[in-house]
C-alpha cells in the first residue's frame, strides 16, 4: 500500500520544487544593469582599486514589491558592516542599487522589504588590484 502512494508523492514534490525555482527571488552582482533589468558583467568576485570601487546589486522578484523602500544589510567576513536603504516603487519587480566597497573581503548581502521579509541574499568576494 505504501509503494502505491510513494511514486505519485515523489512526482508531486518534484513538480513543486521545479515550479518554486521558476518563481524565486534572486540577487545578482553586476558591473552595470541595463534599462531593461539585465545584469551586465555578472560575477561573484570583483577586483577594485585600493581607493574603492562600486558594483550594482540587482534584485529580481516574481511579484510587485508593494513597498516604498528596501534595506540591504551588509556583512564583511562574517561581521556586520553597514545597512543601506533604497527608495522604491510599489509596482517594481526588479531594482538595483549601486554599492561602493572600500575593503577587500567576503561579503554577504541581505535585502529586506518594508515588512522585514527577506527578498534575496547573496555573497561575493572583493579583492584589491
Amino acid at each position: 500500500m505504501f509503494k502505491k502512494f510513494l511514486i505519485p508523492a515523489l512526482f508531486a514534490i518534484m513538480i513543486l520544487a521545479f515550479s518554486n525555482s521558476l518563481y524565486s527571488q534572486s540577487m545578482s552582482f553586476c558591473e552595470s544593469v541595463s534599462t531593461s533589468g539585465n545584469c551586465n558583467g555578472s560575477s561573484s568576485v570583483f577586483t577594485i582599486s585600493s581607493n574603492g570601487g562600486y558594483l550594482d546589486v540587482l534584485i529580481n522578484i516574481p511579484y510587485d514589491l508593494n513597498c516604498r523602500s528596501v534595506r540591504y544589510e551588509i556583512y564583511r567576513n562574517g561581521d556586520y558592516d553597514n545597512t543601506i536603504y533604497q527608495d522604491t516603487q510599489t509596482n517594481w519587480q526588479w531594482f538595483y542599487k549601486e554599492i561602493t566597497f572600500y575593503k577587500s573581503g567576503t561579503y554577504a548581502i541581505y535585502c529586506y522589504d518594508c515588512n522585514d521579509y527577506l527578498l534575496a541574499s547573496g555573497s561575493l568576494t572583493i579583492q584589491f588590484r
